[in-house]
């Protein structure tokens, strides 16, 4: 009896000790992810790229384009950050990644919790065959954004896709790259990106851009065309109901509501 109870109490022990670690991580995580919107240092960012096994690879002139793109994508959002906070010179350190082979990224099912926590352990998982591949060791980084990326089905379309936890650390963003599609494949690198950092969707059910939150420059006169695309929308208004997928990084803007959920403005 003696030695149940000795035996009873060592295993309570054992798992408080590994609840007190798991709280402790978890603390230590949540405060990491809100200095990010602090802007003391800048947010180190990996982009790693992902050839999906089993789909025919980028040509490697389009993977040259991406990469010689990256700068352009710093620099953009450097001046966009200058624009809104003053002194903010350099808010984003990009490294680039890759390419390396791995399955396809996993998806949520639904939004339903049971499925949520299946998507993140298997995330978890499709990460851990990843990033040793990559070189990436993730506690290097703030955010990391993985960009599937395969060779256009056809030479009449090509597609870009993402998603990301709001206030997390990991982005996907799924491609068909070609060379011509460098700079609005990282336009949505950026969008996943700050969506790690807390911003939200600017686009209706639709896609439309919402207004005025959707909007670049909410006061602009006239209001139409807008000259830049909302970094969290996804096309540049032209007219109400009549948009236009950004033709470079140069047309990239974070509009003021964005700023604010970012950290970059006060509210």
């Amino acid at each position: 009896m003696i030695a149940r109870r000795k035996f009873f109490f060592v295993r309570v022990g054992i798992l408080l000790f590994i609840l007190f670690l798991v709280v402790l991580y978890a603390i230590r995580d949540v405060r990491s992810r809100r200095a990010r919107n602090e802007w003391k240092a800048p947010v180190d960012v990996a982009i790693v790229l992902v050839h999906v096994t089993g789909t025919d690879a980028p040509e490697e002139e389009a993977i040259i384009a991406f990469r010689d793109r990256v700068p352009a994508l710093a620099d953009r959002l450097a001046a966009e950050a200058v624009r809104t906070r003053p002194g903010l010179e350099r808010p984003f350190r990009f490294r680039v990644f890759g390419p390396v082979d791995a399955p396809q990224a996993p998806r949520p099912a639904s939004d339903g919790i049971v499925d949520l926590a299946r998507y993140a352990w298997d995330q978890r998982g499709w990460l851990r065959g990843i990033d040793p591949a990559a070189g990436v060791v993730p506690d290097h980084f703030d955010t990391r954004i993985y960009v599937e990326a395969h060779r256009p089905a056809s030479e009449q379309r090509s597609f870009v896709e993402g998603e990301s936890q709001e206030g997390g650390r990991i982005g996907v963003v799924a491609v068909e790259l070609d060379p011509s599609m460098a700079d609005f494949t990282l336009f949505v690198v950026a969008h996943e990106l700050l969506h790690t950092l807390g911003a939200t969707d600017k686009y209706g059910p639709d896609g439309a851009a919402l207004d005025p939150q959707g909007l670049a420059e909410p006061l602009l006169v006239p209001r139409y065309p807008q000259r830049y695309a909302e970094v969290m929308a996804r096309s540049r208004p032209l007219a109400p109901g009549r948009e236009k997928v950004p033709a470079s990084l140069a047309e990239l803007a974070v509009g003021p509501l964005t700023a604010q959920e970012i950290g970059w403005s006060a509210p």
